[in-house]
C-alpha cells in the first residue's frame, strides 16, 4: 500500500470521525467519547501533514511542467529553484508522515503504579531503591505529576526493600513505560571501609493504572485477610487490624497494604494495585500474541531484563537497550531524565516503523 493511498484512507476515516463527534449521544458513552476524541486529535495532526504533502507534490508537478513549457527564461529558472526545494522537502515530509501514521497507544495517557524492589546487594540495594524512587519523584515534580505512596517497606539503614507509588498526570505511562526492568548501580557504599566498588540491583515495574470499568474483579475471586500492620524492628505496629492482604485466587497475585491507619483506606489502595497488576497481566498477554516483527527492540519491559547501569565513579548512566551513555549522573538522579526518556521513545517508534514500513511501500 503506497503512502498516498494510506493517507486517503485516513482522510476518509477523519471525515467519519468528524461525523461521529456531531452525534449528541456520543457523550453518553464515556469510553466511546474518549476513544473518538483521541482518534480525532491524532487524525487532525495527520491531516495537516497530508495537506502539506499534497501541496508539495502538486508544486513539483507544476514546476516540472513550467520548466518544460515556459518560454520565459527567468520563469524557468524560478521554477527550477522552487523544484529543487520541493524535491528536498518531499522525503522529509514522507518520513514525518510515516512516523505519524503509527497511532498513539491509548495506554500512554494512563496514570501508573510504580513498584521498585531491591534485588542483589543487601543494604546497598535498598538504598539504591530509595535513590531511584527519589529520582522518579523529582521527575514527577518537574512534570507537574502527582505522587502518592501506596506501600513502603523501609529498612534499618534508611532504604526500602520495596516501595509502591501511584503517579498521576499527563502522559505518565507514555513517558515512563520503558523504565520497567533491572537497574544496576556501581558505586562505593558509605559503609565500605576499604573503598571497594560494589554492584547492586533493583527492579522497577511500571504498571498502567486500570479503571474499575476496565478490569472486572469478581468478589468470589478475591480472598481478603486483615491483620495488624508492622514495621522494621517492631516499630509502626498498630494495635488494630488495619492492614489488608488481598489474594486473587485465579492468578495467585497477592497485594498487602498497611500504610494507612484505616482498614477501609488500605483496602481501597490494595484494590487499586491489584487492578493495575491484573491489567498489566492482560496487556502482557496481548503483547505476547503479537508477531515478533511488531516487538520493539527497546525491550520487553520484563522484570528480569537488565536495562540500565548507574556508574557513580565514572559519572555515567548507560541504557543498554539503545547503547546511550549520559554524564552528569547527579543531575540525572535529580530527575533530569528527558534526554534518555525521549531517546527511548523515539527508538521504540522507529523500530515499530521498521516493522510497518513494508505496508507503506
Amino acid at each position: 500500500m503506497d503512502l498516498l493511498k494510506k493517507l486517503e484512507d485516513c482522510a476518509s476515516r477523519y471525515e467519519q470521525v468528524q461525523q461521529d463527534i456531531l452525534d449528541p449521544n456520543l457523550v453518553k458513552d464515556q469510553k466511546r467519547y474518549k476513544d473518538t476524541m483521541r482518534e480525532h486529535g491524532y487524525l487532525s495532526e495527520l491531516m495537516v501533514l497530508y495537506d502539506e504533502y499534497k501541496k508539495c507534490l502538486q508544486g513539483i508537478k507544476d514546476d516540472t511542467l513550467m520548466i518544460t513549457n515556459e518560454e520565459d527564461a527567468d520563469m524557468r529558472e524560478m521554477a527550477r529553484e522552487e523544484l529543487k526545494e520541493l524535491e528536498a522537502k518531499q522525503p522529509q515530509l514522507e518520513e514525518q508522515i510515516k512516523v505519524k501514521l503509527i497511532p498513539p497507544d491509548p495506554l500512554d495517557e494512563k496514570n501508573i503504579i510504580l513498584e521498585i524492589r531491591s534485588a542483589a546487594g543487601g543494604d546497598e540495594a535498598s538504598l539504591f531503591v530509595r535513590d531511584l524512587w527519589e529520582m522518579y519523584c523529582h521527575l514527577a515534580d518537574r512534570k507537574g505529576w502527582k505522587t502518592e505512596t501506596m506501600e513502603a517497606q523501609e529498612t534499618e539503614v534508611g532504604g526500602f526493600n520495596k516501595i509502591v507509588t501511584s503517579v498521576s498526570g499527563k502522559f505518565v505511562y507514555g513517558t515512563l513505560r520503558w523504565e520497567s526492568g533491572v537497574h544496576r548501580v556501581q558505586r562505593v557504599p558509605q559503609t565500605e571501609a576499604q573503598g571497594r566498588l560494589q554492584t547492586s540491583t533493583a527492579t522497577v515495574a511500571v504498571l498502567p493504572e486500570a479503571e474499575e470499568t476496565e478490569i472486572d474483579i469478581k468478589p468470589e475471586d478475591v480472598r481478603v485477610d486483615v491483620m495488624r500492620a508492622g514495621g522494621p524492628g517492631g516499630q509502626c505496629v498498630n494495635t488494630t487490624d488495619s492492614a489488608v492482604r488481598l489474594t486473587h485466587i485465579p492468578t495467585g497475585i497477592v497485594v498487602i497494604q498497611q500504610d494507612e491507619k484505616s482498614q477501609i483506606k488500605n483496602k481501597a489502595k490494595a484494590f487499586r494495585v491489584l487492578r493495575a497488576r491484573l491489567f498489566d497481566l492482560e496487556e502482557s498477554k496481548k503483547q505476547a500474541e503479537r508477531a515478533d516483527a511488531r516487538k520493539s527492540m527497546v525491550g520487553s519491559g520484563a522484570r528480569s531484563e537488565k536495562i540500565r547501569t548507574y556508574n557513580f565513579p565514572q559519572d555515567r548512566v548507560t541504557d543498554h537497550r539503545i547503547n546511550l551513555s549520559l554524564h552528569n549522573l547527579p543531575g540525572f538522579m535529580m530527575g533530569n531524565m528527558d534526554e534518555m526518556l525521549d531517546a527511548l521513545n523515539v527508538y521504540a517508534k522507529e523500530e515499530q516503523l521498521k516493522a510497518d514500513v513494508s505496508t507503506l511501500n
